[in-house]
């Protein structure tokens, strides 16, 4: 059976539940609002977000063990999922710079309704849960667990960080390094989720070597 690294899993969390695509749809719908309500937004926003990942990825993860999916099927559940989510990051390099939506309508003025209107698929994606999920079902033992869930707690608060300072992060040139970064992490996970799903055929005795 795959066992990924912590390394590995930051990798996955940070492409899938991380401020990479967070960041420019933030300062877009908080635009116009002062700082202390982009505080009150982001802090509501992580706290929900946070116990939404964990505790969905845990139902998920019970679901999928009621339903006897063996590892090996969602061994390659799981790298399908990742390659996905990876090739999208590298071929939206490619795509021309979307404009704001002038019909979004803003957002309420109570900072926990804004949170509950940024919080998906801004904040945390279906696929990032999917992630979660996948993990979780492939973690065989306490420790692995925990360790899954301390990442997307890490993640989570690099979230809230760049939400925080998302006006002074997406100045300059630091636009252009954080696209450069989403393609490299991209073309990183996409080979990780290759190797995943190939573990996923040999676990199934459908590939040897």
């Amino acid at each position: 059976m795959i066992t990924l690294g912590p390394g590995e899993i930051f990798t996955i969390f940070f492409i899938t539940i991380g401020p990479l695509k967070l960041i420019g749809p933030f300062v877009q719908r908080t635009h116009g609002l002062d700082d202390a309500a982009v505080r009150q937004i982001a802090w509501r926003a992580f706290l929900m977000a946070t116990i939404a990942a964990i505790a969905g990825g845990f139902l998920g993860a019970m679901l999928l063990a009621n339903w006897h999916v063996s590892i090996g099927a969602m061994t390659i559940t799981a790298g399908l999922v990742f390659l996905l989510v990876g090739l999208r990051q590298i071929l939206e390099q490619y795509e021309p710079p979307h404009a704001p939506d002038p019909n979004v309508p803003p957002l309420p003025a109570s900072p926990t309704a804004a949170a509950l209107k940024l919080l998906t698929p801004l904040v945390l994606t279906p696929f990032g849960i999917a992630a979660v999920i996948v993990l979780l079902a492939l973690s065989q033992d306490a420790g692995r667990t925990e360790l899954i869930v301390g990442m997307v707690v890490v993640v989570m608060l690099l979230n809230l960080l760049t939400m925080l300072f998302a006006r002074k992060i997406m100045v300059g040139a630091t636009i252009v390094v954080l696209q450069i970064l989403g393609a490299v992490l991209g073309i990183l996970q996409a080979g990780l989720a290759v190797q995943i799903m190939l573990r996923g055929f040999r676990e199934l005795n459908i590939i040897s070597g």
